[in-house]
């Protein structure tokens, strides 16, 4: 690839494509195609024609989700082809304009709803891509109705934006094509990952009533000790206002994954909070259904609504993996308050939890989980690069 100056052609090509980019009318370079209409006596149970909506466009792919069949007798609409590209035009929502999906694999017996429009091109790839580029949400906010969220067919088509010729739309089509496969590798193995998660945390803990987990690791028998948590976990209350601690905040941790989306070590801070040591857990008790919790990976200081929680009866690992279950969460959400409930520490630390009395099973348990955690967090990390990097190519490859 060589980097370009010129205003008509991208910043970066690929070796070979010399010629300027030609403004034109998408209208003029794809054909459109408008959704099926139909009525609630149309619509059937799980049988006939399939009706693609804005629910089943998600992350740039067609997905499964609140699937509406309809009589395929009422269909006078065309039918998907892979290739095609589903656009929502209307919805409530003013953000879901304009989002999209490509039809990858065949579809048989499938429309589009009314509230969306497709798009056949002869350079579906390209296409695509270019619907991903920050140029098309300028064209959308130029062209929303004033009252109603819709991007109506006639403006669709007079959106300008600039072609190369058809062998470069191919090979810039083919890049991005691949690089959505590979993001789509990585978002299957972390989602399966997270599933997995889920599952095991119900499994390899007691379901209420119970006394002893679904699954154990081998070598380990007999019942799991009920105590109160105040005596698996203590809370500190030690304030500081060291200036040479980092300030871990709500906002610095990713709700539901216990990672941090900055670098804290740069962000100054002097706010006081509770000191925490590495491998302490801190849970956050404001809202506790965001499930902003965090093992430590180092030393600092909690700021705000924090429950920062030391091993008392159990590791450090096991009361991490402890506040992800759903025994702890049903606790943890009785909170006080309504417009900003936080979790009650007194109700919390008297309740009654099971774990392991074995120290071992605790080890093995929470060795479990923190290796998927890191392997959820590699592949989250690795998705982020991707998308990254598909955000530069995109404002880099267009013009």
């Amino acid at each position: 690839m060589a980097e370009k100056i010129d205003s008509k052609i991208p910043k970066i090509r690929f070796k070979g494509f010399e010629d300027g980019w030609l403004e034109d009318q998408l209208g003029e370079r794809v054909e459109f195609f408008s959704g099926l209409t139909y009525s609630p006596r149309n619509v059937q149970k799980g049988v006939g024609t399939l009706v693609l909506r804005s629910s089943n466009v998600k992350n740039g792919e067609i997905v499964n989700a609140d699937n509406v069949y309809v009589d395929p007798k009422c269909v006078n609409s065309k039918y998907v082809e892979v290739g095609d590209i589903a656009v929502v035009v209307r919805n409530g929502s003013r953000s879901l304009i304009g989002k999209h999906a490509q039809i990858k694999n065949r579809m048989d017996n499938t429309v589009i709803g009314a509230f969306m429009t497709g798009i056949h091109s002869e350079f579906p790839a390209f296409t695509n891509a270019l619907l991903d580029t920050p140029q098309f949400d300028k064209e959308i906010a130029k062209n929303l109705g004033a009252t109603i969220n819709q991007i109506t067919t006639g403006a669709f088509r007079q959106m300008m934006f600039r072609f190369p010729r058809r062998t470069e739309q191919t090979k810039i089509g083919g890049y991005f094509r691949e690089l959505d496969l590979l993001i789509g590798l990585h978002k299957r193995k972390h989602d399966k990952l997270v599933t997995l998660k889920q599952a095991m945390l119900q499994k390899l803990f007691p379901q209420p009533g119970a006394t002893t987990p679904e699954i154990r690791f081998k070598g380990f028998s007999g019942e799991w000790g009920e105590i109160e948590f105040k005596q698996i976990a203590s809370r500190s209350t030690q304030a500081t206002s060291e200036e040479n601690l980092p300030r871990i905040e709500y906002e610095d941790i990713i709700s539901g994954t216990g990672r941090l989306n900055k670098d804290i070590f740069k962000k100054p801070s002097r706010k006081v909070g509770i000191k925490f040591e590495r491998s302490d857990v801190l849970f956050g008790k404001l809202r506790p259904y965001l499930r902003n919790w965090w093992l430590a990976e180092f030393g600092g200081i909690a700021v705000g609504d924090f429950w920062v929680l030391k091993p008392a009866a159990a590791t450090s690992n096991l009361i991490y993996c402890l506040i992800q279950t759903a025994a702890f969460e049903r606790i943890a959400n009785q909170s006080a308050g309504s417009k900003m409930p936080r979790s009650d520490w007194n109700l919390v630390s008297n309740s009654l939890l099971r774990i392991p009395i074995n120290i071992e099973e605790q080890q093995i348990i929470g060795h479990y989980f923190r290796t998927l955690d890191e392997l959820i967090s590699k592949h989250a990390t690795q998705l982020q690069k991707l998308q990254q990097l598909k955000f530069a190519c995109l404002e880099k490859m267009f013009v």
